[in-house]
């Protein structure tokens, strides 16, 4: 599969229970912002197969995306189930029950090169230079 795809599904798999992400979310952790579709494709294509918490992941206004009748009331239960809440209109709030992940550690920064000028490189291969039994004498 592609890098976004397995970002994707990394990111899906860290939700934790009592937590939901929204599907833009996950698509910015992802590298991609603009793709909350995709997040919703991985999601239909292979959550039973790799058995991602799916359940955890609505739409930015706190509601299911599922229709009635379509998986909305088993995905509403699995929330309710690990402790989510739902207010009187089926949303669940964001500010309460949305994950935020800690941010990932800043990469180490990188080594620099010495730069190296020609006399140096003579130099070094000069001492390198494995001297043959004539030549030691």
């Amino acid at each position: 599969m592609s890098e976004l795809y397995d970002n994707i599904v990394a990111a899906i798999a860290r939700i934790p229970a009592g937590k939901v992400a929204t599907y833009a979310q996950i698509a910015e952790m992802a590298g991609n912002a603009r793709a909350a579709r995709t997040v919703s494709y991985v999601l239909h294509s292979s959550s039973r197969k790799l058995d991602l918490p799916w359940q955890r992941v609505i739409n930015a206004r706190g509601t299911i995306s599922l229709p009635r009748g379509g998986g909305y009331e088993r995905q509403k239960k699995m929330l309710r189930t690990e402790g989510v809440e739902f207010d009187a209109r089926d949303r669940v709030d964001l500010a309460r029950f949305g994950w935020r992940p800690a941010p990932a550690p800043a990469p180490a920064p990188a080594k620099k090169k010495k730069a190296t000028s020609r006399s140096q490189k003579k130099k070094r291969a000069v001492k390198k230079k494995i001297r043959t039994p004539d030549e030691r004498g």
